[in-house]
């Protein structure tokens, strides 16, 4: 039923025909004339176009060439919208891949690339002048290029309906549905071609311990960064948010409505300029940042989220959204601010910001900044927390998908650097250095005076706070991403002023609750003073305490409800774990306070502010932990039972809830609360939390980035692919390269998709077809970009003995969270489109290769292990060359072996003996050297 490709001499068809029968056409095929009509319908367009393109290859004059080229055009785009027409019909015919890619290959010249080749005018795009062939001028969007190599194309990507019936439509589909999305992968492997063996062989010890010296460095400089930055925003917070309480504590003596309007107005412009900075400066600083640092790490390349603007969006966003009392925390984007940091210290800095030092600029791979920012993950929980051991659990379980020994001891490094920089701090703003309110910003609550032991029957509430803990920590994931799927789809797509008005429109309700709630309930009666407590009621005006005279008649009042709401988040968390204050909080208070912060904390979560989930977890779950304590205490009567343990419990079974993490929570809580004795029961109320939690819903932030389209490869395999295979599962159609190609070709296939790499085709001594590697496609718009390796010939290049490589390994290198060399932005003139490039030193001449016949699952864990962007489906194998052991793996190390992997191959052949303990002496060899022939003339 398709068209058949071979037809190679279609007759000249009247091109005026097209567009007089364009309306017939419509008409016929919206009546579902059937598929034979349309099929010849689309051949009879198809030869038109074909004609009209033959016509310029064989020099047309200008005229009638203008003349063919807009009813190619308006054919193709009535075909592209009958195709998206049918698409959504029930009817599914067979040609309707054909139609598509027809459509998509008539109608590829837009007019804006057309009038790159035509004369500067504003009439209509087909109605200019073409440049002379020899104009310099005519570049990669010329009308001499577009046409028959684009055709060429789509005949190559045409399914074949006696091979491939449904599964090649639906392969189609699928691929297409990949192409529209703007996420990539990150290359991980080593591509280990000529490029690379001749910078390896330029580095001797030397330049081996100077790498080693500045990978510890730079690990010395994300700890110090990320503290320093920690400290930045947890004073500032700390001084807004004190000058703001303590500002409307002043005026409400006198006027309680002109503090109320203070408070507002403060809050108000606070949000305002974290919204506005993000809208307009650093859109990706807009969240909490973990789920796309999660996605980085599990190689997923996302434009933007390591870029200097966005550290710097992060930080003071974060100031604005916490200090403006937003239900949100600052401990999310403190992990994405250790990150940002150490992808610029890895990259030597912004080059675009000036701020850049050469001597840095060594980790260029992205299996280098992979290892730092998963340093840089670590530093931002040890630093939100001051938590270093929890920090390394954190990267390790949570965010990084891959992990080795010696990454294992960088990141330990860089959290014990982040603590003693918090630490030290600490230490001089105690001294008044940091503004009034500058020493209570950094969490840590110690409730190591509280409840010493537990007893049996304690276990019961306990284990029910697990289980509430999961309950409410599911809903919240599945109510935050409801609202966050509206907004993306529906409320953000109306542009920033709107998400400028939804963020202030959401502080000016959170600050009418945190200021109008408190009235609500009455002021009660300090409880009588214990000297050994160390508390104070009513705390003094502008300091933190328990107990807050909000707007009471009485000297010895306060309002808990106030102590809640008319605080800082870490205070009023400080207030809930607090011990020996039994009935401080009323039940109906609590209660109060946590459906209305639940509620906010739900809202808020998504505004375009950086926002973190930690603490407003930390503040829900210990409400409610509370409650189930005061529940405990009235019915036990014991004296030993404190509400502040059960309130931290209730903390952490909420973020395990939402969060599912375990271990580095774990570790995480005992370190905020400096109370090992509590470890036991962490650990019950974190196991039953997420197992509650998983049996509804995925975590919060696999949630959210599958929210993002973030294209996450978890540590299992799904169960449906245990009855799948590669063959199955993998793209039919690929593109391949012979070895020399020419580059017209090269930048038409690039043009026409989106893929990321190519096999390259070469052919042996006996004319057998071999793969002889992947070339990546980053690889491929550096060499057109450069231009340096072009060639007359379509013979291959010299052997690589005689030949010298005029590219760097820096040069294939993209800067990370950058889009990269686009093939828009090269500009090929018609004498580059005739030449040649030889793809055999630029090739990857070892990709990993899987039988066609393995399980998917297998695959999927070799994939995410390894880190892998592309794996070659091959048919089984029919001989077998050698077989592999634990023994050949062991090298024999000496003086001379250990610079022998920094040489190049032909250096390496002559130790070949001095290396290795191996059964097979040609192993060494380069896969290149026995493979690529060299072609005559003949």
């Amino acid at each position: 039923m398709y068209l058949c490709a071979q037809k190679e001499g279609p007759e000249v068809a009247d091109h005026g025909v097209v567009a007089q029968n364009a309306d017939e056409v419509a008409a016929e095929l919206a009546q579902d004339a059937g598929a034979g009509v349309g099929a010849q319908v689309a051949q009879n367009v198809v030869e038109d176009g074909l004609a009209s393109l033959e016509a310029q290859q064989a020099g047309a004059d200008q005229a009638e060439v203008t003349h063919n080229v807009g009813p190619v055009l308006l054919a193709g785009g009535l075909l592209k919208k009958v195709a998206q027409i049918w698409c959504g019909s029930k009817m599914k015919f067979r040609f309707q891949p054909l139609l598509e890619l027809i459509a998509q290959a008539l109608h590829s010249p837009k007019p804006d690339q057309f009038r790159n080749g035509f004369s500067n005018s504003d009439s209509d795009s087909c109605s200019g002048r073409f440049p002379t062939s020899n104009s310099p001028s005519q570049m990669l969007y010329g009308p001499n290029f577009n046409g028959i190599e684009t055709a060429k194309l789509v005949w190559s990507r045409l399914p074949n309906t006696e091979e491939g019936g449904e599964e090649a439509h639906d392969a189609i589909g699928i691929a297409k549905k990949s192409d529209e999305s703007s996420v990539e992968s990150l290359d991980y492997e080593v591509v280990e071609n000529y490029a690379y063996w001749e910078d390896q062989a330029q580095r001797g010890k030397l330049y081996v311990g100077y790498y080693v010296m500045v990978k510890w460095f730079v690990a010395l400089l994300i700890g110090i960064g990320t503290g320093l930055a920690a400290v930045f925003i947890n004073i500032s917070v700390e001084n807004f948010a004190g000058w703001k309480f303590a500002l409307t504590f002043a005026i409400i003596q006198k006027s309680y409505v002109a503090g109320f309007l203070v408070y507002i107005l403060i809050n108000l412009a606070l949000v305002y300029s974290s919204v506005s900075i993000i809208t307009q400066f650093a859109p990706a600083a807009a969240g909490s940042g973990i789920p796309e640092i999660k996605g980085y790490l599990n190689g997923v390349d996302i434009h933007g989220i390591l870029l200097f603007r966005t550290l710097i969006g992060k930080v003071f966003g974060s100031i604005g959204s916490v200090g403006g009392g937003l239900a949100l925390g600052k401990e999310g984007p403190l992990v994405h601010t250790g990150a940002c940091i150490a992808s610029l210290l890895g990259q030597g800095g912004s080059t675009k910001y000036h701020l850049s030092s050469r001597w840095l600029q060594v980790f260029k791979s992205d299996r280098d900044r992979r290892d730092l920012v998963t340093c840089g993950c670590a530093a931002g929980v040890a630093a939100a927390f001051r938590a270093p051991v929890g920090g390394v659990l954190f990267a390790l379980e949570e965010v990084t998908s891959w992990w080795r020994s010696q990454l294992m001891w960088r990141v330990f490094f860089t959290s014990a650097v982040v603590a003693v920089v918090v630490r030290s701090a600490m230490g001089w703003c105690k001294s008044g250095k940091c503004g009034h309110f500058g020493s209570g910003g950094f969490i840590i609550w110690d409730i190591s005076g509280g409840q010493e032991d537990y007893s049996f029957e304690e276990l019961l509430p306990m284990a029910v706070i697990g289980v509430i803990g999961g309950l409410l920590g599911a809903l919240f994931n599945q109510l935050t991403f409801y609202i966050a799927n509206w907004r993306r789809n529906y409320l953000h797509k109306k542009g920033n002023r709107v998400k400028i008005y939804e963020a202030c429109l959401v502080s000016i309700i959170t600050s009418l609750i945190s200021f109008g709630s408190p009235l609500l309930r009455k002021c009660s009666a300090c409880p009588e003073s214990d000297n050994d407590s160390g508390v104070e009621c009513p705390r003094p005006p502008g300091m933190d305490g328990n107990y807050v005279n909000f707007y009471c008649g009485k000297e010895k009042e306060y309002n808990d409800l106030a102590t809640l709401f008319f605080n800082t988040q870490d205070d009023a968390i400080r207030n809930l774990f607090s011990a020996k204050t039994i009935h401080e909080f009323s039940a109906q208070s609590l209660l109060t306070f946590l459906v209305m912060f639940y509620t906010l904390a739900v809202v808020t979560f998504g505004t375009a502010v950086p926002a973190g989930q930690f603490v407003p977890g930390i503040m829900i779950g210990s409400t409610y932990g509370r409650l189930v304590g005061m529940f405990v205490v009235n019915v036990y009567k014991k004296l030993n039972i404190e509400e502040g343990t059960y309130a931290l419990l209730g903390a952490a079974s909420f973020l395990g809830g939402s969060m599912r993490m375990t271990v580095s929570l774990c570790v995480i809580m005992v370190e905020i609360t400096n109370n090992l004795k509590l470890l036991p029961l962490i650990m019950l109320v974190l196991l039953i939390s997420k197992a509650v939690g998983d049996a509804f819903n995925e975590g919060l932030y696999e949630e959210q980035a599958r929210l993002r389209n973030i294209p996450l490869l978890e540590s299992r395999p799904k169960y449906q692919m245990r009855k799948m295979t590669a063959k199955e599962a993998c793209g039919r159609r690929v593109i391949s390269f012979p070895r020399v190609v020419k580059v017209a070709d090269v930048a038409s296939i690039l043009q026409s998709n989106k893929h990321n790499g190519f096999p390259v085709i070469d052919h042996t001594r006996s004319g057998e077809t071999l793969v002889i590697g992947l070339m990546l496609r980053s690889h491929l718009l550096v060499l057109l970009q450069s231009k340096a390796d072009f060639q007359h010939s379509p013979l291959p290049s010299d052997s690589r003995g005689s030949r010298s490589i005029r590219h760097s390994l820096n040069e294939f290198v993209k800067p990370a969270s950058s889009k990269g060399i686009s093939i828009d932005a090269i500009h090929l003139s018609s004498d580059d489109l005739e030449m040649y490039i030889d793809l055999a030193p630029f090739l990857n001449p070892s990709p990993y290769i899987v039988p066609e016949d393995m399980s998917l699952t297998k695959v999927y864990n070799l994939f995410r292990q390894l880190g892998l962007r592309h794996i070659f489906v091959v048919p089984r194998p029919s001989r077998v060359i050698g077989l592999i052991t634990r023994q050949d793996l062991l090298i024999e190390e000496n003086e001379e072996s250990a610079t022998l992997e920094l040489q190049s191959t032909s250096v390496r052949a002559l130790h070949r003996d001095k290396k290795l303990v191996t059964r097979n002496e040609e192993a060494e060899l380069p896969l290149l050297n026995g493979l690529l022939v060299q072609h005559t003339s003949g």
